[in-house]
Formats: C-alpha cells, structure tokens, sequence
C-alpha cells in the first residue's frame, strides 16, 4: 500500500489491519484540541513550533515536530486577542484585552515587559521585519509603536475614530498599514508617524490586513464578507473578493503572492488567485467561526483558529490545488443539468451558485451575488443562461460564460422556493413563500401573471414537457395541476400526508411523481390525476425526485441520507446509495440517451456524480465528488499497521479508527487490504428496506397530516416552511 494518496478518502470500516503504511501520503495532518476559542496563531521562523493565544486568557507553544503542547504562558487577565513571533524567533508578543502588550521569553517563558499605556482593549500587534519595533491596535482609536528591548513607547499614530482593530508592517518596515471599525484602511509613515493613504470602500468594520510579500499591495478583510486588494501606490481597489457568507476574520498572502488565505465567521478557509480574483478552493472542517489564518514560514501549510476549540493544520499543496474541487460551505439546494450535459449547475445555503464541468467534476465559476439561501437554480434552454431563485426574494439572470449577474427581478416580497424555464425557453415560472406563482418573459424579465386560484403554502413548480400545463406542490400534501395559458387550476391530486418537496414530470408527459415528507414517492397520472404508485422505502423525508433521460428510472433523494433508483412502470426499487455524509436535497439525471450519469447534492455541501449502469441488475459507480470531506475511516482497524509516524497514528484516531499501530516501522508483508469505501457496485437491494431507528424530520411541530387541505386552511395559517439548512 505505498505512495499511496488518501487525501479527503472515506473509507468506512476499512480493514487495515498488519498493513504497511510506509509512504502512503495521508495529505492531512491532526488537529489540536486546545480547550478555549483560539482567536489568534503563528508560527515561528523557524517553523518548529505554534503560538497560540486563546479566549481563556492563555498563550499555548506547541512543538510542530510531534503537536505535543510544551509551553503555557499566563499572565493576561482576558483573552489573548493575537500573537505573533519576534523575526529571530526568540521573543513572542501578545496583545490582550486586558489592555496590555506583553513580550515574552520563547526559551524561560517569562514575561519581559508588560506594556500597559493603552487604555482599552489591544485587538493586534506586529513585529517590525527587522524586530527593532513592536505596533500595538487598540480600541482607544491609536497605534503605538514600541522599543521591544526597553518597552518603551516611541510613537503614537492617531486619525482613527473608532476603534482601531488590526495592524501590520511593510516588507521593508518603513509603513505601517491599519485597519479600523470605521471601515477604513490608513497607510502610514512609520518615520514621521503620518497618514499617507486613506482606503475607504469598505462597508463594514476592518478584521484583517496583510501586506503582499512584494510590498506592493495590501489585502483587508471586513465585516462586509469581501477581501480587497489594494495598490499601495494609487490606493486604488483592484479586486474585490466575494464568496465568503459571513465576516472575513484573518487574511494572510503566500510566500510567493499569487494566492490569497483567507478565515471567516461562516467556517471556512478560502484560497484565493491574486492575479483573477477568483476563489480557487473553499476548506471546510471547522464546527465555528474561524477567527485566524497563519502561514508556515516554508509556505507548505495552514493553521487556522476556530471558537470551535481547535486549531487545524492544512497542506497548502492541496488547498491550492486548482485539480481539487471542494463542494459547498453549506447545505446544497438543488442540483440542474445543462441541456447539453456538460455542465452542472449546483445552489447552496452559503449564497451561491457554482458551474462545474461535468467530466472532471471541476468547479468552473462560482456566482455570488444574492443576498441569502440561494434555493432554486435552473438553465436556460439554449444552456447560456442560468436563473436562479433565494430566499433574499430575487431572481437572478448569470451568463454561464463570464459569470456576470445580468439581471436582478424583485417582484416576490418574501423567500423564492422554486424556478424554471418553460421546456421552450420562452418563459420562467418562480413560486414563493408570498404566497403567490408567477409567470416572467425570460428574454425581458417582465412579469406576465400568476396563477389564479388556491396558490397557498407553494414550495415547488414545473412545467410539462409540451409547456401545456403547470404542475405545482405544497405543504399540504397537494399537487395541482394548472393551465399553462388560462392560468387556472384544472385538476387537484391529493394522497400525501405531508408537505410535497419536490414535483416532476417524465419526459414524454404522461405520469407525474412527487416527493414528500411522509417518506413516499406517488406517481400519477397527468390524464386522469389518479394515484398509480406509491414508493415505499425511504427511512425519512424525500426531499427530491427525477426522471432519467428515457423515463424508465426514476431518481428519489432523502433525508435518511440515501438515493434510491426505482424502476417508473413497476414501482420496484432497483438500486440504493447508501451512507452518503447527509441528507440528499436534489437529485438530477444529465440528458443522454446512451448513458445514465445521475447527480446528487446533500446537505453537507456536496456534489456527487453517479454511472448508473445495467449490468444482470442496476449497479451503481461513483464518477467524482465535489466535498468537504476529510480522511474518514469510521470503524477502520490500525491494529499492529506498520510505518505511521507520530503525526499519522493521531490523524487516524481523529479521524475515527480503531486499534494499536505498531511502534516500529517494518517490511510490507503480502496480506489483503480489505476497503470498503463510498460506494460500491449494488445489485438488487431489498425493496422497502427499513432502516434502524427511522427519523422523521417534520417542518414545524404543527405539521398538518391527514387533514383535508381545505380544513387545514379553515383552521388558520399553520407556521410550517420549507427548512433552512
């Protein structure tokens, strides 16, 4: 099993046991508990060990070599706010908000100086690159820039008028640049101690700021969920970075300053491209707000403080990776197949729509723009256009090529559940939680009417093949049908007990199966609005539906984090995908009459394509995954596994395997390696499988059931929506 790479593998009760691991390429390093929130980390110059300053009040040296913790150093009376290295590595300097500036022994762990002249809160500090000086940020709206040897405070910078929360020097140490609450970026001299540029574009309160190792940029990250880069001559904004879904805490250049680190308070590290602008690669792992991002002095890795008590360490040479593709931040929505099939198109609750190439499963684009949940997706019918619905009420026309927003619709007052195009191009259907179905020109944008009728509690819309009719799905448990021209309901189809997730209609237009919260798939039929079939199976809500290209198959996705393949004429349950890392939210077939491809998007962010093959059963094979997964090996045995290191024995355990390693590295022996991984070929599972203590997932503890729809509504609004994940 040499040089082998298990980066992001998942390998569920893998038996490794008496394996020789020697040169197998993990690609992940452990993480470290530290106890308290780690508001701040940095590495020594000489990368043999970590600084970090926590929310406990503490300061915590670890060994890069093994992780072991081989320092505590106390003395602040709040939280440790940052740290950071003197440039020989032999002195450590913490701001705290105990209003202090301590400097600190690396060797004995003493104290040398306690400065206290700030009369608030120290929020940052920094080295000069030569290590005579010292820069304090504080709250009291004034940096002051110190003699590290005599703790002596040589110059105080004011024009601040807010609080002042972030300062670093240039390469050259002759600026200082800092970031304030006021949302300004200042650019100072640090000889004569004046302003020399004011940046002011942001709209939200500075958290961090960065040189470019070149000197000649400056990067801030804000409030405002943006990072922009600055040129330090013209104090002109040469990008503005978007994607992050919540404040950007801590940003931080490459070695070289082609790439771009950044943390934010939606959990996740973001690697950036200088030159385009462009994100390149979005890591998830933490359970909480990242609060900073620190480089290695090799530029080889990552580590990165979370409230969530731990530190993580990341491979730079993977998270950099423009091969490696990493799925959403948050849960996926929906998942849309180009009419030619060679995109994808994926929504997700961390505001954003990503293209991907449908071959490589690489991220082509990522859109950002809305404001909230982005929920609904769907291709225009040439596939050069793309709308998409949010629950920020808007609607969205993208231009597949260049990424560019070309329109903005705001009819709907509240949260957009549904969107498609007219299976001609010509119109777009949308349905929200206003309360209303509206019909939209889709060259224009205009609005062209609604849905006359009982349009109550909608969350999903389609049209039929030959644009005739409308079909719809709420949270009653109802499917209606409707009149694409008079607008008018003309028939009601009713069975489920609980809110219809999804709709679809197959190819050719005569059945229609519907998803529902009850656990079941129905299919009917357009013609007479009878109940054909009902699917039994799923341990939980079905949260999607669809039907392969030719109509034979149909797709269910669930919440029991599952995807069943049903046979459409019989009813029987073909294949399953099991054990997926969350409950699957869409699910979508890419059009081909020679070859069945399935997509699914989950709520752990994923986005995953399947080759549905029929080989004496239906197997089912995984293609390529878009995730943010990491190594797993849930039930995995290590026992008496030879050639781990220290580093490998502690990512293992963390990562959910079993057993003893051996101590000493040794010869690879010629045992079978037994993996069972993400999923292999399935044949034929038994229908109306039941899963081990079933869940079921309601919208609102007033979930109507068996209710007639129309004494549900008697009774008043019930408070049930469409969950936000």
């Amino acid at each position: 099993m040499r040089k082998v790479n298990l980066r992001g593998a998942w390998l569920r009760q893998t038996d490794l046991s008496r394996a020789d691991v020697t040169g197998v390429r993990f690609r992940e390093l452990p993480y470290l508990n530290v106890g308290s929130a780690a508001l701040s980390c940095a590495f020594s110059p000489d990368a043999k060990w970590l600084a970090i300053g926590l929310e406990n009040d503490d300061i915590v040296v670890y060994s890069t070599t093994n992780w072991d913790m081989v320092r505590t150093l106390s003395g602040h009376r709040n939280p440790v706010r940052v740290v950071v290295y003197s440039p020989d590595g032999t002195l450590i300097v913490s701001g705290g908000w105990d209003g202090t500036v301590r400097i600190w022994d690396m060797e004995s762990g003493v104290c040398q100086h306690s400065l206290a002249d700030h009369s608030e809160f120290v929020n940052c500090v920094a080295y000069s690159p030569h290590g005579d000086q010292v820069a304090s940020a504080s709250d009291d709206k004034t940096i002051r820039l110190w003699d590290p040897a005599s703790g002596n405070c040589c110059q105080i910078l004011s024009g601040h008028e807010e609080a002042v929360v972030c300062v670093v020097y240039s390469p050259k140490g002759d600026q200082v640049a800092s970031g304030c609450a006021d949302s300004s970026v200042r650019l100072w001299n640090v000889a004569s101690g004046e302003c020399s540029h004011i940046f002011d574009s942001h709209s939200g309160k500075i958290r961090g700021i960065t040189f470019s190792p070149q000197g000649d940029q400056v990067a801030s990250a804000s409030n405002d969920m943006t990072i922009r880069l600055w040129d330090v001559r013209s104090a002109k904004c040469r990008h503005i970075l978007e994607g992050h879904t919540d404040e950007v805490n801590s940003v931080v250049y490459s070695l070289k300053g082609d790439q771009i680190f950044s943390g934010s308070s939606d959990g996740t590290l973001r690697v950036w491209d200088v030159q385009s602008g462009t994100c390149r690669h979005t890591i998830s792992g933490h359970g909480d707000n990242v609060n900073c991002v620190a480089l290695s002095p090799k530029g080889d890795m990552i580590a990165s403080g979370s409230w969530d008590e731990t530190v993580r360490l990341w491979d730079v040479s993977v998270a950099g990776s423009r091969h490696i593709s990493s799925g959403h931040s948050q849960a996926v929505l929906a998942v849309k197949c180009s009419p030619k099939g060679s995109l994808i198109a994926s929504c997700s609750g961390d505001r954003t729509i990503r293209l991907w190439d449908m071959e490589s499963g690489t991220c082509l684009r990522t859109l950002c723009g809305h404001g909230y949940t982005v929920s609904s997706v769907a291709f225009s019918h040439e596939g050069n256009q793309i709308i998409s619905g949010s629950y920020d009420g808007t609607m969205r026309l993208w231009d597949v090529d260049t990424g560019t927003c070309h329109r903005i619709s705001t009819g709907h007052t509240s949260w957009i559940f549904s969107i498609t195009y007219s299976p001609q191009g010509d119109q777009v259907v949308s349905a929200s939680k206003d309360n209303t179905v509206r019909l939209w020109n889709a060259t224009t944008g205009e609005y062209c009417g609604s849905l006359s009728g009982r349009i109550r509690r909608i969350i999903c819309v389609v049209y039929s093949p030959d644009c005739s009719l409308i079909a719809t799905g709420n949270i009653y448990g109802t499917v209606r049908l409707w009149s694409a021209e008079s607008m008018t309901c003309i028939n009601t189809l009713k069975g489920h007990k609980n809110p219809v997730q999804d709709i679809v209609f197959s190819p050719r237009g005569g059945q229609l199966a519907s998803a529902s919260v009850d656990q079941t798939v129905r299919l009917w039929s357009v013609a007479t609005g009878d109940c054909c079939q009902i699917l039994r199976g799923h341990g939980d809500e079905v949260l999607s539906v669809a039907y392969s290209y030719k109509g034979d198959l149909l797709a269910s996705g669930s919440s029991d984090k599952t995807v069943r393949l049903w046979d459409a004429e019989s009813g029987q349950c073909r294949a399953v995908i099991q054990n997926l890392q969350g409950g699957v939210t869409s699910v979508a077939w890419i059009p081909s009459a020679d070859v069945n491809y399935l997509v699914t998007g989950c709520e752990d962010g994923s986005v995953l394509k399947w080759h549905v093959t029929e080989n004496e059963g239906h197997c089912v094979t995984l293609c390529w995954g878009a995730t943010n997964g990491s190594l797993t090996l849930t039930g995995a045995s290590i026992q008496d596994v030879s050639g781990l290191n220290s580093h490998n024995k502690q990512l293992l355990r963390q990562r959910g395997a079993t057993g003893e390693p051996e101590n000493q590295f040794r010869e690879a022996n010629k045992e079978v390696i037994t993996m069972v991984s993400v999923v292999s070929q399935m044949r034929h599972p038994a229908n109306g499988m039941v899963l081990d203590s079933p869940k079921i997932a309601y919208l609102s503890d007033e979930q109507p059931r068996e209710q007639d729809e129309q004494q549900v509504e008697q009774q008043g609004p019930q408070q049930v929506e469409r969950k936000e994940i």
